[in-house]
């Protein structure tokens, strides 16, 4: 999305989702700066259980910037990025990458 992020990833036992966050924002933030760019405060998380469905999240975020309009459902969203492990599943379930028409009704 051009104005937000949308985040899956699974923590290990090792760091707490703050500090996860806190880290992933530090990495990214010389590349903000750069085109003079920078985080918002705060943020919105939801911390899912492990035996929790991830396919409505993926959905969720697969079809966030065709919902919005952003891309015609005959293209694939360039900022759209998977794991080649969770791909492995989630690809199948497209069509060829971009998603169904019927989704998005």
């Amino acid at each position: 999305m051009p104005d937000h992020l949308h985040v899956l990833f699974t923590l290990g036992g090792k760091i707490s989702l703050a500090d996860c966050l806190r880290l992933f924002k530090g990495r990214l933030s010389p590349a903000l700066r750069a085109h003079r760019l920078a985080w918002q405060d705060g943020y919105h998380e939801h911390r899912m259980r492990p035996e929790e469905d991830r396919l409505p999240v993926f959905l969720y975020i697969f079809l966030n910037p065709y919902r919005a309009k952003l891309i015609s459902v005959s293209e694939k969203w360039p900022g759209y990025f998977c794991a080649v492990e969770d791909w492995g599943w989630f690809g199948g379930l497209t069509n060829a990458d971009v998603p169904y028409p019927k989704w998005l009704g």
